[in-house]
């Protein structure tokens, strides 16, 4: 008996190959109908047979390709009509876009032998790409994602490109960035004054003169400018000491660390270890930044990373990357934004020319434009997973998927780490990194993001989240918003919905946030927090003892200041007669006006900040006094810790105001002590830790005693030193909790927005 049904499928299925995959499913089983794009996803109706309609039913979503993501399937029976053979149906605009939009994601193996094939007439073609790889949001406009809706729609494609455009049996078929050395985007190599190369739209040999080049600029040592997918690079070799540090001088970027690109796995194993896993995370379509141990001796220069037993290894993910590596003899490029330290990076070609003119020596640059900014993401290996330190390029705009529906909501972030997060149904979409919202281009950034993303989404919500922060960019701009509901949310109460957010809970949890700083409700600084909560509402439970911030945001940036204040709280006069190298080094006129404006006030507020305790101690050992980028002090305590070392150090746990209260006290009363024994920083780092790692887990116990729960979640980013996660984590599940962690969003403020997306969608159907 014949039969006809309709089928209504919802996820990433544009841009990724669904149509063809679709259409030679439909012809297999003898079927006939047809496939075409709508706002929402696909359409399919399909006429035959009942055993053939239920064996493509069966095969729809087991077979589908490599980057599509099925989210709903709804199947209908239709009446029959005449239709003798499948059809490719041109996309339809609706009112309502609800279709998910693919990530840039890396060129695929098929696209990287043809590039390599001598043969082939894309060998050498820095632009190659099919329905399975190559650039998705970064290109887009509006969806249905077609080619007009992206920026390839000035690219008329020639007739070969266009037959395998049309070609529903061809791995190109609809591929929307689909193009070849006759008519599509081409490299160019400019220095400060302009065009230096240009390749010829069918270049000899198909081969790149730009290219080659740049890499024989690289392999001198100078610094070019590589646009790539979601902008501009700035690359360097990284085995040059010289030429790293004239980078770190020109971009203005001290110490922190920078990624590093190699050709292949075999390069990576050379300079960093790395297990299966990490294989895999440098392996994945995404291609982020991977965060992992480096070798003794291996051949990148120190400079890149300085102080770090880490390297941020990324394998190269654009065929031009490739290009660059096959052209020359480099064996690892240093490959950092294309920005001034702590600003937005540079995606158009005039853009970058002006403002990295001071950085970059040369600009190998395409005349594909970029849409929009993606930086790269960031993971970092932890417990046998990929923990997002920044989500960004490969990841974005995949969402986080939701226990339920949801009124929409525009969330803002924070500060510090921003993203933004459009809620629409039961899908959670964050933005790609930002960065912090420190100057008048990341601000502008911000609202080309927001304005973008919603375009795209096509939702406009009327309910806006917030930080409570008054000082936050994002929070002035979303409160000079004109006809909104406005939903301020607590920093910290937004890190834990965060966390429940992404492992899909409801109800009420134990939540541990520990950061550097969110604003809280009594109007000090908040940081070191245990809660009860859920998406309604939050109790603060427990927390660190309040320290004086002498000098505010002076403190964040100087440790020695926290230092001095916790040591001032708890020896007072005695301060001086500490015998500490610390007290001694640091000018007493200092340290009186430091005492005298905590005494007065003055400039000196109040903070339970977990981040504020850890620069504290990384001053007092003598590892840090000044920091150069956000929790470096932090990050070289968690260096330097002596895995050996089996003690703890000890808070003092006591009640007030219905709260538990935690003050370190003791802690800095023994490490006082140690040092003068002369211990190493290693060893009271260690004890420091798990001090933390303790008292944590021991106020989790009491709490939950008290009220019942045992679900706990872990969030803010103190969770990105790895020690202090995954033994918080082992020892809460010796404690028999049922522990939540982070992995798909950021435990830093980057999974901020996600957290006051929900909690205001949740309030604002109260």
């Amino acid at each position: 008996m014949t039969t006809r049904k309709q089928i209504r499928v919802s996820g990433i299925v544009q841009g990724v190959g669904f149509r063809p995959y679709i259409y030679r499913l439909a012809k297999n089983h003898g079927l006939a109908g047809h496939i075409g794009n709508t706002a929402a996803g696909v359409t399919i109706e399909i006429q035959g047979e009942k055993p053939a309609i239920e064996g493509f039913l069966d095969s729809l979503p087991r077979e589908a390709p490599p980057l599509a993501r099925i989210t709903d399937v709804q199947v209908s029976v239709i009446p029959c009509n005449g239709d003798r053979a499948f059809h490719i149906l041109a996309s339809e605009k609706s009112e309502s876009a609800q279709t998910l939009i693919a990530p840039d994601v890396a060129v695929c193996a098929d696209c990287l032998r043809e590039l390599f094939d001598l043969t082939d007439r894309r060998y050498g073609y820095p632009f190659i790409n099919c329905t399975n790889c190559g650039p998705r949001f970064t290109i887009i406009r509006s969806i249905p994602y077609d080619r007009p809706s992206t920026s390839m729609a000035s690219f008329p494609m020639c007739s070969r490109c266009q037959a395998e455009y049309d070609d529903p049996t061809s791995r190109r078929f609809h591929a929307q960035p689909n193009a070849c050395w006759e008519c599509g985007p081409q490299v160019e190599l400019w220095d400060h004054q302009g065009l230096i190369s240009r390749d010829d739209p069918i270049p000899v040999c198909c081969a790149s003169t730009s290219i080659a080049k740049a890499c024989e600029h690289l392999e001198a040592g100078a610094i070019v400018a590589v646009k790539g997918l979601g902008g501009f690079h700035l690359a360097v070799d990284a085995t040059n000491s010289a030429a790293v540090q004239r980078l770190r001088k020109r971009k203005h970027r001290v110490e922190k660390p920078l990624a590093v690109m190699v050709p292949d796995l075999e390069s990576a194993r050379d300079l960093a270890f790395i297990e299966k896993a990490d294989e895999d995370l440098l392996l994945m379509p995404q291609r982020p930044i991977v965060l992992l141990e480096r070798k003794p001796g291996c051949a990148v220069a120190a400079e890149v990373a300085p102080g770090h037993y880490d390297l941020g290894l990324f394998l190269p993910y654009t065929p031009l990357h490739y290009l660059l590596f096959a052209r020359s003899k480099l064996k690892a490029l240093v490959m950092t934004s294309g920005n001034l330290s702590e600003e937005p990076i540079a995606i158009d070609n005039d853009e970058a020319r002006f403002r990295l003119a001071g950085i970059a020596d040369f600009f190998l640059v395409h005349n594909r434009e970029i849409l929009l900014r993606c930086d790269d993401s960031v993971v970092r290996p932890v417990g046998g997973r990929a923990r997002q330190l920044r989500r960004s390029r490969g990841f974005v705009p995949m969402p986080v998927s939701l226990k339920q529906e949801l009124p929409p909501v525009l969330a803002v972030g924070g500060q510090l780490k921003n993203t933004i997060c459009v809620m629409k149904g039961r899908h959670a979409f964050l933005s790609q990194h930002i960065g912090d919202l420190e100057n008048a281009e990341s601000d502008s950034f911000f609202r080309e993001v927001i304005e973008h993303l919603q375009k795209i989404l096509e939702v406009r919500p009327k309910t806006l989240a917030y930080d409570l922060h008054p000082g936050y960019l994002s929070t002035k701009w979303a409160l000079a918003q004109k006809d909104v509901q406005f939903i301020g949310v607590q920093h910290h109460h937004a890190h834990i919905a965060s966390c429940m957010a992404e492992n899909g809970l409801e109800g009420r949890v134990i939540g541990l946030a520990l950061d550097g700083t969110g604003y809280g409700t009594d109007g000090n600084i908040w940081g070191g927090e245990v809660l009860i909560a859920d998406y309604q509402r939050f109790e603060r439970a427990a927390h660190l003892k309040y320290a004086p911030m002498p000098g505010g945001e002076a403190a964040i940036h100087e440790p020695w200041r926290m230092a001095v204040s916790y040591l001032l709280q708890g020896f007072g006069t005695r301060l001086a007669t500490l015998p500490l190298a610390f007290i001694r080094e640091i000018p007493t006129k200092k340290i009186e006006t430091l005492q005298r404006m905590i005494e007065r006030g003055v400039n000196s507020p109040l903070t339970s900040s977990c981040g504020r305790l850890f620069d504290a101690v990384a001053a007092l050992v003598g590892l840090r006094r000044q920091v150069n980028y956000e929790a470096q002090a932090a990050i070289e305590l968690e260096m330097c810790r002596d895995h050996r070392e089996k003690g703890a150090y000890t808070f003092a746990i006591s009640e007030e105001n219905g709260a538990w209260c935690l003050n370190p006290g003791p802690i800095f009363e023994a490490i006082v002590e140690d040092i003068a024994r002369k211990e190493s920083p290693g060893i009271i780092s260690q004890r420091f830790h798990n001090a933390v790692v303790h008292v944590m887990t021991d106020v989790a116990v009491r709490l939950r005693d008290g009220s019942g729960l045992n679900r706990i979640c872990l969030s803010g980013g103190t969770f990105q030193n790895v020690y202090l996660a995954s033994e918080l984590e082992r020892q809460l599940q010796q404690k028999e909790f049922s522990v939540y962690t982070h992995s798909e969003v950021p435990t830093n403020d980057g999974g901020l927005s996600l957290g006051q997306a929900v909690i205001a969608g949740t309030q604002s159907q109260l």
